[in-house]
């Protein structure tokens, strides 16, 4: 017998491997405090240490520790107050305080019985902790393999707190760690001490990757489509493509069945997705539909271009069926088209890139306002389609101090004829056979040259420009007596137009140090100025295809043309604009405190483009611009923007929103957006291309009420129309660790005088998953500065319990 406090040996498992010393046993010196690399693999050394005695029997196979034994492997580690070994059959067994550490996982107990060889082996009344955080405790374990675990009356919790508030609790549970799947029979999960679910037959992952197997179920309520439950299946068909089944059952409406199949392949990756409704008893028993193609996909070289395609196909059965059926958020809700492309795209030779598009959707009619109106159409979404569109870009920056750009387009457009529905026959508001606007072809060639001169302080860019384009337009004659689109002598099948663009930008930074409210800070004086010059050419015989009059703020003040969209009106312009911004930046981090911008636009002619006969000319001087926003503390921010009319004496756009977030989980915001009722023409009309007015008031925030206990809410007001638009309030409960539960309340319009009310409630276990409906979505995009109430839980390391 030998005894030491501290005894190390190093015994090879494998059998028939002698030592010089005939016993097997080495024993590296004493001095050293590192073991002597030993020339076996590693998975076969064990390693004695820590034992008060150390009993070797009479014929050497069998070695019995004692007194805070331990024997390691590079993989394993066991301890206990008695360790039993078998050299020959590898079994290791431990009693009285039991420890066996495998690859980050932790088995306690009183017994333990394990076979070094095999890998496998029998725990009495074992307690273990696995190194996903997980743990539980059970009557009986036994390791079958390296992968599989099965335990007996046992409990199970995938969060990692020291006293679970949930857990699993099953006669038997297997584990198996290579398929990422945990079997309960008999199972019973448990919130508190209180029973919230059974069943016979049970399955979970073990880590968060894809498992075949139904995913969370989930259920909420909306007004127009009652109690909604959904009960997704996902099925795991390889690491790169898988598969979601989505029955659904809607009470108002009937059952439901979805679905999505994702692809994920090194040159191609995409899904498709749909949904079918056979019956809607609340939709006159018709039948409802709709699917999503997305598809991308590298082609490769040729000719020393890389190719791409890009498919995006959208289509539902009617207008309404996003209204009726979204489970979404309401901005899915009111989508007014659905996108139906097909792209290729292509780019090389360093210089050039470009794309080849076919591009129509859907729209999706709210029939309820073509029923409140007389015109046929009314609430039907409409824009050009571009059937098919070029387009070939180059551009080549810092040649010999020159930047030289090219934008090229060749684009055939078609607008949709309406609906046979909607055409109401021999309607006077429609032309012939549908066509309620003209169809064309049109090119344009966009060339610029500039020379950017930037120096420490300050900068100035010269450009100029030659804009080119030609129409081929497909004019539609009028009834007798007229029409929408009568031919007259301004509209030419055919016509070209060319201009000349020229620009100066320049700008200036000063700089000086000072203080704001008492501290260190850095002001900066940024003054701005952008000339512009664009010769007239009579436009008016030309079409409109896809063009609209820019809002005029910060983003368009310094732009080329006040059209956006193409380039179907090109306005003159001898322009001038001025803009100055401020700014007081913290003089040791940086951070900007408080910003100060005003831009104003002077025109030396008038403005003679105009986009259609009810449009409102430009003025010598531009709607006044200015905009604040303030850091005054690090809780406390807001912004501030008006856009003023010298010529109306009117405000024709403002807006103000503050926010307060005093600390982690609280925050108010209050917002209020107004627009000017829009300006009418002599005759009386609307000018089209102007916002509609409104003035809103939008209230958000989260609050705690208890340590434990989170409110969240938003009001969005129209005073304008004297209701609310959209409404939403929640409560959400965090509990020390393990899980959370929140309802949600959400009520918003759908339409004119219409509007969707839904229930969330969902109940969050951590490591199982959620019940009930997610509403984080909804939370996140609707509550600014909104935060998660969960504290991320970092990844453990299987080195991190190391002992």
């Amino acid at each position: 017998m030998f005894k030491r406090s501290a005894l190390v040996l190093t015994v090879f498992a494998a059998i028939g491997q002698t030592h010089a010393q005939g016993t097997g046993l080495r024993v590296p010196m004493l001095e050293s405090p590192m073991l002597r690399e030993v020339n076996a693999p590693q998975d076969d050394i064990i390693t004695i240490t820590d034992s008060e005695t150390f009993d070797v029997t009479d014929d050497t196979n069998k070695f019995i520790l004692q007194g805070g034994a331990q024997v390691r492997r590079s993989d394993v580690i066991l301890k206990g107050d008695r360790i039993t070994y078998d050299r020959e059959l590898g079994k290791m067994r431990a009693e009285g305080h039991a420890r066996l550490y495998q690859e980050g996982n932790l088995f306690t107990g009183e017994e333990i019985e394990y076979n070094v060889d095999s890998e496998n082996g029998e725990f009495l009344g074992p307690i273990y902790s696995f190194a996903d955080g997980s743990s539980g405790k059970a009557d009986f374990a036994d390791m079958l393999d390296r992968n599989h675990l099965r335990l007996f009356n046992a409990t199970f919790a995938s969060c990692p707190c020291p006293d679970p508030s949930w857990y699993l609790a099953a006669e038997r549970v297997d584990l198996y760690d290579d398929e990422n799947e945990g079997i309960a029979r008999n199972a019973k999960v448990y919130v508190g001490d209180i029973p919230v679910f059974w069943s016979p037959y049970f399955t979970f992952p073990l880590r968060q990757e894809k498992k075949t197997g139904f995913l969370t179920p989930t259920f909420s309520y909306s007004s127009r489509s009652g109690a909604d439950i959904i009960a997704p299946y996902f099925i795991n068909l390889a690491p790169n493509y898988d598969a979601t089944l989505t029955p659904r059952w809607l009470s108002k409406r009937g059952l439901m069945l979805g679905g999505e199949f994702r692809y994920l392949q090194p040159n191609y990756s995409g899904q498709i997705t749909g949904a079918y409704l056979p019956k809607d008893k609340n939709f006159n028993d018709q039948k409802r539909w709709t699917y999503g193609i997305i598809h991308r996909q590298q082609l490769g070289s040729l000719l020393g271009f890389n190719f791409g395609f890009n498919f995006n196909w959208n289509k539902a059965s009617d207008g309404n069926y996003f209204r009726d059926l979204d489970d979404l958020e309401i901005n899915e809700a009111d989508r007014t088209y659905l996108n139906q492309s097909a792209t290729l795209t292509f780019s090389g030779h360093r210089f050039w890139s470009g794309f080849l598009r076919w591009d129509q959707y859907q729209g999706l009619h709210d029939l309820a306002l073509n029923s409140e109106s007389d015109a046929p159409g009314a609430g039907v979404y409409r824009q050009y389609e571009r059937k098919p569109e070029l387009l070939i870009r180059g551009a080549r920056y810092d040649w010999g101090g020159f930047d030289v750009s090219t934008v090229n387009t060749l684009t055939r457009f078609e607008f949709p004829k309406y609906p046979a529905y909607l055409r109401g026959g021999e309607s006077a508001w429609l032309d012939h056979n549908g066509h309620t606007e003209p169809n064309g072809t049109r090119f344009i060639s966009y060339s610029t040259l500039s020379y950017p001169i930037v120096r420490p302080g300050w900068y100035i860019t010269p450009k100029v420009g030659l804009h080119f384009s030609h129409y081929e337009t497909d004019w539609y004659k009028g009834r007798p007596g007229g029409g929408f689109f009568a031919q007259d002598n301004s509209q030419k099948r055919s016509q070209s137009r060319t201009l000349p663009i020229f620009s100066i930008d320049s700008g200036m930074t000063f700089e000086r140090d000072t203080t704001f409210f008492g501290k260190a800070s850095k002001q900066t004086l940024e003054p701005r100025l952008y000339y512009l010059y664009i010769p007239f050419r009579e436009q008016s015989g030309i079409p409109v295809y896809d063009t609209s009059v820019s809002q005029f703020g910060f983003g368009t003040a310094f732009t080329e043309n006040r059209y956006s969209g193409g380039w179907d009106r090109i306005n003159n312009a001898n322009r001038l604009t001025f803009g100055l911004t401020t700014r007081w930046l913290d003089a040791h981090s940086g951070l900007e405190r408080l910003a100060l911008q005003v831009a104003q636009s002077f025109s030396f002619q008038p403005q003679k483009v105009t986009l259609s006969n009810n449009e409102q000319l430009a003025n010598n001087r531009s709607e006044f611009l200015a905009s604040l926003s303030a850091r005054l503390t690090d809780k406390l921010n807001t912004e501030a923007a008006i856009q003023y009319d010298p010529y109306e004496k009117k405000i024709a756009q403002s807006s103000v929103s503050v926010r307060w977030n005093p600390k982690r989980l609280t925050s108010l915001s209050l917002s209020y957006r107004y627009q000017r009722e829009p300006l009418l023409s002599p005759e009386g009309y609307g000018y089209s291309y102007q916002l509609s007015s409104k003035e809103n008031v939008i209230v958000a925030g989260q609050w705690p009420i208890t340590e434990k206990i989170n409110a969240v809410g938003r009001l969005d007001y129209s005073i304008k129309e004297s209701r609310s638009t959209q409404s939403i309030a929640g409560i959400e409960y965090r509990s020390n660790c393990c899980w959370s539960a929140r309802v949600l309340f959400q009520r918003y319009a759908v339409a004119r005088e219409k509007t969707n009310s839904r229930v969330f409630f969902q109940l969050e276990l951590s490591g199982l998953g959620a019940l009930g409906s997610d509403p984080m979505k909804t939370i996140r995009e609707n509550i600014p500065g909104y935060e998660p109430t969960e504290v991320p839980v970092p990844v453990r390391s299987t080195f991190e319990r190391y002992e």
